[in-house]
């Protein structure tokens, strides 16, 4: 996977090794990290963009993110599509959630679905909290999935 930082610079090692580099600086500052997941994704014409990001929240004192920008052309049922968004924020979760238990950083997974029926992403919903618990994971939905649907959201728009 091919990471890279809001500026545009690539991240050149492996991201788990750039996460931890991530957390050491930090925690040398003594500032307080919570780290979110998301992923977010657009259809364009035959070609779907997700965009996944580690947004790393500051306690009090901002946040960065580093993001990782993917395409397919597969074409995707709504409900696949989001299932798919999870199931890329949770594995970017799983390979990283050592470095979160080791250096006690909270960590959350952000779905971008909708709690209202009325929306054609809520037929996931049940699906993708139930994977992202049974993973161990704490999750977020809208409104308050802003990595996914924010930050993500952002990257892949």
């Amino acid at each position: 996977m091919n990471w890279r930082k809001l500026n545009g610079e690539k991240i050149l090692v492996p991201i788990k090794e750039a996460v931890k580099n991530a957390i050491e600086i930090e925690t040398a500052k003594n500032n307080k990290l919570k780290v979110c997941i998301g992923t977010d994704s657009q259809v364009k014409g035959n070609i779907t963009e997700f965009a996944t990001v580690i947004a790393f929240l500051r306690e009090r004192k901002g946040g960065f993110m580093f993001i990782h920008n993917e395409k397919s052309t597969n074409k995707y049922h709504i409900k696949e599509r989001m299932l798919l968004e999870v199931s890329k924020s949770v594995e970017v979760a799983y390979e990283l959630c050592d470095l979160f238990i080791e250096y006690n950083v909270e960590m959350e997974i952000h779905a971008d679905i909708n709690t209202n029926p009325q929306f054609k992403s809520n037929d996931a919903l049940k699906d993708s909290m139930g994977y992202i618990l049974g993973m161990g994971f704490n999750i977020k939905v809208k409104p308050d999935a802003f990595a996914s649907s924010c930050c993500a959201d952002r990257i892949v728009n």
